[in-house]
This record gives C-alpha cells, sequence and structure tokens, in this order.
C-alpha cells in the first residue's frame, strides 16, 4: 500500500462572483493535503475547452449558486467525477437525476443556510408579540409620548402561541431557537409524527388549528406543487384577529390577494421576506400598508453567512478525502419533499 495515495482533484462551479466572495483564497488554503484545487477560478460553463479540461481530472466538484446543470453530457466528460458538494441550499436548480442514476454522491449546505432563516424568524416572532414594530412606526409619525401597553394590552412573549407551518431543516431550527422562551409553539406538518413532535418538545395539530389558535404564523413549507397556495384564502380567513404572518419560505405559497385584503382591513399584521414576484410593482399595497414589514429575502445566508456555506462544503470534501461519509447528503427521493 502506499504511503502516499493520490489526492481528489477539486473544482470550483459557480458564478465568478459567488467564487470571490465565498471562496477566498484563505478558505481555498484550508483544503487538506489530501485534496487538490485544480483551479481557483470557478467553471462558469461545462462547454468551453478550459471547462472541459477540468471536468476530465475532476473527482470532487463544489458548486455554488449560478452552476450550470450537471448532466449526462457533463458526466460523459468527467469519468472521475464521485462527488457533488454544494456551497448552497436547493441542488434541484443544477443537480440532474442522472447524477444518482450513476452513483454520485451529493452533498448541500442547506443546514448551514437554514441557521440565518432561522434567526430571523426567531428575531421577528418575539419582535411581533412585542409589538415593537407598530408602537416603533406610531413614535416615528407622531413624536410624542406612546403608551405601549394601552396601544396593545395584549403585547408581550410569554404565554403567547406560536405557529410553525413546516418542520423542516429550517422550521426545526427555529423551534430549537425558541425553546429558552416560554412561548406555546405547535406544529403543523403532514410529514411529523406525534413521537417526532414530543422529541422537538412541541404539540402537533392541524394546519386550521394552527391558523385559528396562533398569535403568531411563521411558514417554513418548501416550495413544491403540492404546498402551492398552502396558505389561501380560506385558512387567511381563520387567522385571528391581530396575528401576525411571517414568511420566509417562498411567495408562491401564500395566496396574497387574500392576505393583502385582511392587512388593509386592519385585522392581521405580516412580515414578509419573499413575495411574488421577488420584486413587487410599485403600487402593491404591500408597500405603503402600515401592519406590513417588507425585506427583500435577507433571512437566507448573506455578508458574513457566506462563509458558513463555504466551510460546510470544505469540511464535506474533507471527509470524502479521509474515506469518511458525508455529513449532509442528498438522496434523490428527498427532492421530492424537501426545496
Amino acid at each position: 500500500m502506499s504511503l502516499h495515495p493520490e489526492k481528489l482533484n477539486v473544482a470550483l462551479a459557480m458564478r465568478a462572483d459567488v467564487a470571490a466572495r465565498m471562496f477566498p483564497t484563505r478558505r481555498l488554503d484550508s483544503l487538506n493535503p489530501g485534496l487538490r484545487l485544480l483551479s481557483p477560478k470557478p467553471m462558469e460553463d461545462f462547454v468551453s475547452p478550459q471547462s472541459l479540461g477540468l471536468l476530465a481530472e475532476t473527482d470532487i466538484l463544489i458548486t455554488g449558486w449560478g452552476c450550470p446543470t450537471v448532466n449526462s453530457a457533463v458526466l460523459d466528460a468527467a469519468p472521475r467525477l464521485r462527488h457533488i458538494l454544494h456551497a448552497g441550499g436547493t441542488v434541484k436548480n443544477h443537480v440532474g437525476d442522472e447524477c444518482w442514476a450513476r452513483g454520485l454522491q451529493v452533498s448541500t449546505a442547506a443546514d448551514a443556510n437554514a441557521i440565518p432563516v432561522a434567526e430571523y424568524a426567531l428575531a421577528m416572532i418575539l419582535l411581533a408579540n412585542k409589538r415593537v414594530l407598530q408602537i416603533a412606526r406610531k413614535l416615528h409619525t407622531e413624536k410624542s409620548a406612546i403608551d405601549p401597553d394601552g396601544l396593545f394590552p395584549e403585547m408581550g412573549n410569554y404565554g403567547k402561541r406560536v405557529g410553525i407551518i413546516g418542520a423542516s431543516k429550517i422550521g426545526r431550527h427555529v423551534i430549537r431557537l425558541l425553546a429558552p422562551y416560554e412561548l406555546d409553539v405547535v406544529v403543523a406538518d403532514p410529514y411529523l409524527s406525534p413521537d417526532e413532535a414530543a422529541v422537538l418538545g412541541v404539540q402537533l395539530v392541524s394546519l386550521t388549528e394552527l391558523a385559528e389558535s396562533s398569535d403568531v404564523v411563521s411558514l417554513h413549507a418548501p416550495s413544491l406543487p403540492s404546498t402551492q397556495n398552502l396558505i389561501d384564502a380560506a385558512l387567511i380567513a381563520r387567522f385571528r384577529t391581530g396575528t401576525t404572518f411571517i414568511n420566509t419560505a417562498r411567495g408562491e405559497l401564500v395566496d396574497q390577494d387574500a392576505l393583502l385584503a385582511r392587512l388593509e382591513r386592519h385585522e392581521l399584521f405580516a412580515v414578509l421576506d419573499v413575495t411574488t414576484p421577488w420584486v413587487l410593482p410599485a403600487d402593491s399595497g404591500f408597500y405603503s400598508n402600515p401592519n406590513v414589514l417588507l425585506t427583500p429575502h435577507l433571512a437566507g445566508s448573506l455578508g458574513t453567512e457566506l462563509d458558513r456555506l463555504a466551510a460546510t462544503a470544505v469540511a464535506e470534501a474533507q471527509r470524502v478525502s479521509r474515506g469518511e461519509p458525508l455529513l449532509f447528503p442528498v438522496r434523490l427521493a428527498d427532492l421530492a419533499v424537501t426545496a
């Protein structure tokens, strides 16, 4: 047996601006001695002579946002490729079914990407129950003494019910972050069993009961054909007056017209980090409604949080080089029920 086993070749595939932010020199230098980076420049296509030359030598492909689709033609050009490690969330946009059919192992940094989304949701849940955004807006408008308790006598987090729709990676992180607070946390998820809910320390309820009984509803379901318009007009009508609805999932899961109608009647509050379309038209009522906080899809990994995604992918590559199993594998069957 050789005392110096051959190194595994690593290549990057993503937009150049993504690579510059996520894989600076210091991050690439963290590859261990069992790995060899073929080029610090990422492949932005899989058809140029330069890319085809890299693919022919690649054992491990680290992908990021903007990676082209890895299909049969790409696999034919990459006979050594055995692992695709995504430094991001979903792999649906660039990893074809052929990859699993040919025995490749795929991993994702979705769990790492879930952390800042859960942190955002936690912050908004606590602020919503305390009515911070509404009281702050009134103070800015009136520029005079404000009686918070008089405005919202039910304000506060103690004993409030928080409804989590979807025990996804993000949903479970939110549940974990809510654990230290004296809140009543309930979950609606058709794939979660009562025993699993008990382990999470939450109560499993129907979607209808969650809507009718929660002070804050936080949406964490994946975007799938079966979840389009999940939060429909009938469900929105069941939200209690004064409920805050938080969406960090996807806009297409929500009947936005029905939501806006209740917001315009001043019956609900909303925190929306995602909408359909991504950028609403300038005349959208969501911009002007005082009961709405809009943010531009900033809950996910941004700024320093990108380093966590890169570190996750590099750590997976290091596991491969040591002959260890992936920590965050993606199986083809998973794609039917995950984002």
